[in-house]
């Protein structure tokens, strides 16, 4: 990993010149440094009547937000109906397995060979099998079959002297 140069991003940050704040941050924070100190706080200039709008509508936004969740959340009681007046439909009965198979066929074995990234090599021993699970219900006459494949891979490492 390649140490970045710190000499030549101090000198790139002396040369920068900073920005000159905002009229409005720069009396703020003067407001805030004096009434932390005691001192005597400056009167501020009244806002005009864009920025009275505009100090309203930031709040209007989201009591506007909570407003319509609210009335869609008492629409939504009023429309649905009650629980009491429909009772659950039965359930439909359960399968009933009376034989079941699990089942797991080896498809290919092979071995390969690796290197790893500090050089050294590794042996991996590559399995494929298919599992699969099938549910049998003689009495209804359902067969439920599963098929998964699965990668087994173990690497095994070579001793070098």
């Amino acid at each position: 990993m390649i140490e970045p140069d710190n000499e030549v991003f101090e000198a790139e940050l002396r040369r920068l010149k900073p920005a000159r704040l905002p009229a409005a941050l720069r009396a703020r924070l003067d407001q805030a440094g004096a009434e932390a100190l005691g001192q005597p706080v400056p009167a501020t200039e009244p806002t005009t009547g864009w920025q009275w709008w505009w100090l309203r509508l930031r709040w209007l936004a989201p009591a506007a937000a909570v407003g319509l969740a609210v009335m869609l959340g008492v629409t939504r009681i009023h429309r649905e109906p009650s629980r009491a007046a429909h009772p659950p439909a039965p359930a439909a009965p359960a399968l009933h397995a009376n034989e079941v198979v699990i089942d797991r066929t080896l498809l290919t074995a092979f071995d390969a060979l690796a290197t790893l990234p500090d050089g050294e090599p590794v042996r991996l021993r590559c399995r494929h099998w298919i599992e699969s699970v099938t549910l049998r219900d003689s009495a209804r006459g359902i067969e439920v079959e599963q098929r998964v494949p699965r990668l087994e891979v173990v690497p095994i490492s070579f001793e070098t002297y």
